[in-house]
């Protein structure tokens, strides 16, 4: 087992990077704003798995194999990119309504969403060196066991369930306060731009 304080200190470090605005949480926020909470959870535990997997390369000291795959990486920032541009061209274009219909929400597809949020976070190698700038300076990686990195993980996915949560229910509750044509209009196109500044910004890192 690894040592208390350490995991302590790792995950008041994750705390404070994850709830820094950055693509993931931009993208996460203006999905709910424009779109309702239905399938945020979805594309939340893809950027959330997105980092157990950074972290499994920075635990076994990967980095080099990780820069071996480099344009395995680069497609997948694309990609993630491409996703990010076409819910933001989704959200510009929704119908002006106060909430999406029951059977909209139904069609949207859960994996789909997942597989966004996740290629949203591998497209985005810093996650890696922030695991690899941290984890040093806290812990032997090389007696790093896997119920070590079990604990790793553990405590990076409650880290960033409670972080994303929060920023769910506060977009949420700030939706609400939406109801006329025409403040859901200057909602969507809003955070459509917003969606959009999190692909170019997935793309130009």
């Amino acid at each position: 087992m690894l040592d208390i304080t350490a995991l302590l200190v790792f995950a008041g470090a994750l705390f404070v990077a994850a709830a820094s605005p950055g693509p993931g949480i931009a993208a996460i926020v203006a999905r709910v704003l424009g779109r309702g909470p239905g399938g945020a959870v979805a594309f939340s535990a893809g950027v959330a798995i997105g980092d157990i997997v950074w972290l499994a390369f920075a635990v076994a000291g990967l980095a080099v194999l990780a820069q071996s795959f480099y344009p395995v990486f680069v497609a997948i920032k694309y990609a993630g990119a491409a996703y990010l541009l076409y819910l933001a061209w989704k959200l510009w274009t929704a119908p002006v309504v106060a909430a999406p219909a029951e059977g909209e929400e139904r069609r949207e597809s859960r994996l789909r969403l997942f597989l966004g949020g996740l290629a949203v976070t591998m497209g985005n190698p810093k996650v890696m060196v922030f695991y690899l700038a941290l984890l040093p300076n806290l812990i032997d990686l090389s007696a790093v066991s896997l119920l070590g990195y079990a604990e790793l993980a553990l405590v990076t996915q409650l880290v960033l369930a409670l972080v994303f949560a929060a920023y769910i229910l506060l977009a949420a509750r700030a939706r609400r306060l939406f109801h006329s044509p025409r403040a859901m209009r200057i909602v969507n196109r809003g955070t459509g731009a917003v969606m959009a500044s999190a692909a170019v910004a997935v793309a130009t890192r």
